[in-house]
């Protein structure tokens, strides 16, 4: 039963882009529809899937989608990296993510009574643009030229945000294990090594494998090039080995992989094999996240996992689609050389996925948060309304944009 479904859940991985692609509708949509519609038949009691019930099943499936969704998204930029090029990402990266953490912190402090630790671990796993989920609002595929600078802005964010949260979950993790204890010990520790050390090992490591494996694959002996076999499979190779260096010294894995693919794809810019690479990372990343959407969709029929749903919940999932994060992006993008409704667009898209739900399963993994229901049901809801409201305005949204822009 497992393998058919799993049969029919890889062929509607190649179909369903086809069926959406000129719908006002997005695969992640469909995905949970699935998974709500098989959850309401027999199947469901055979098909375990509450991430509440197997924190680490969910933690393991959703790093391995995150970290193939980032090498993709580092394959495909054109832009070379630079402090003026890149201006925008910077600014929403330096700006518009810590105001985020904030606003999405006192929130959970104000309305749903959150304590600090809580507040704050709500914050960081939430104020990242998700690389998954928010592929349809992505560049394209390398050398396609479909860069603008909506496209570019929010592809750069998703790229590097996902590492550069870290260190607010790594706070949050501290205060919860610390507090009540005199003394700014975990405080000095936070700061030398979860913010220097591993921000620094991820950077390094990333360039470091990035240049090395570029020159394995196009500048060896034209013989011994692996380039020439044109297997994208490697990709798994170059994300997976990065990742996995980068966690044995402690250093953030997520922005590792992120800057080891833009450092390969600098070695070689313009080559056809960049293509091929991305063309499997991409293909991987969508079977995975069809996988645990279709999951997402059967815990949500099977009702436990909206089981302490409440108005105040609502509420903060509420603001933090349509006010913190718009307002956040927007504030970070004040003298930016952009069109107001480039702007707006940017500030609109910041789409929660699958990398919130890693963020909240490691965090509780390592150390005991109060009231971890109330921040499940609130990542939950938010991932769902994100799904539901960014995938239904993304097509004519990007439509229009391109219209205009021509």
């Amino acid at each position: 039963m497992l393998l058919a479904l799993f049969g029919g859940i890889t062929l509607l991985t190649a179909w369903l882009p086809l069926v959406v692609k000129q719908l006002p509708l997005s695969v992640p949509i469909l995905c949970i529809a699935i998974g709500i519609a098989l959850g309401l038949t027999p199947l469901a009691e055979s098909l375990p899937a509450n991430p509440l019930e197997s924190p680490d099943l969910t933690k393991r499936l959703t790093e391995f989608v995150v970290i193939v969704a980032l090498m993709g998204a580092g394959l495909k930029l054109d832009r070379p990296m630079g402090w003026r090029r890149w201006m925008l990402a910077w600014r929403l990266l330096g700006i518009a993510m810590p105001l985020t953490i904030a606003g999405i912190a006192v929130l959970g402090w104000a309305v749903l009574d959150l304590p600090p630790a809580s507040a704050l671990l709500l914050g960081a796993a939430l104020a990242s643009t998700d690389p998954v989920l928010a592929s349809d609002v992505q560049v394209g595929p390398p050398s396609e030229g479909m860069e603008d600078e909506v496209r570019f802005a929010l592809t750069a964010e998703a790229g590097l945000n996902d590492g550069l949260s870290f260190p607010f979950v790594y706070l949050a993790i501290a205060l919860a294990l610390f507090q009540g204890q005199e003394g700014g010990g975990w405080l000095k520790d936070w700061v030398l090594m979860d913010v220097a050390w591993r921000l620094s090992a991820g950077v390094g490591i990333g360039l470091l494998a990035g240049r090395c494996l570029g020159y394995l694959i196009f500048r060896l002996p034209e013989s011994a090039r692996l380039s020439r076999s044109g297997d994208g499979f490697a990709v798994l190779g170059v994300t997976c080995l990065t990742y996995g260096l980068t966690e044995l010294v402690h250093g953030y894995g997520f922005l590792a992989v992120f800057i080891a693919a833009l450092a390969l794809r600098a070695s070689e810019r313009e080559h056809d094999y960049h293509a091929d690479l991305h063309s499997f990372a991409e293909q991987v990343e969508r079977l995975v996240m069809m996988v645990l959407l279709v999951c997402f969709g059967l815990a949500m029929a099977e009702g436990t996992i909206f089981g302490t749903l409440n108005w105040p919940v609502v509420a903060v999932a509420v603001a933090i689609l349509l006010v913190v994060r718009p307002v956040t992006a927007g504030i970070s993008l004040i003298g930016a050389r952009l069109q107001r409704r480039e702007a707006t667009v940017i500030a609109f898209f910041g789409v929660r996925g699958l990398g919130s739900f890693y963020y909240l399963a490691f965090a509780l993994g390592v150390a005991d948060f109060e009231q971890p229901r109330v921040l499940w049901v609130t990542v939950c809801l938010v991932v769902l309304m994100s799904v539901v409201l960014h995938g239904v305005t993304v097509t004519p949204v990007m439509r229009l944009m391109d219209r205009m822009r021509d």
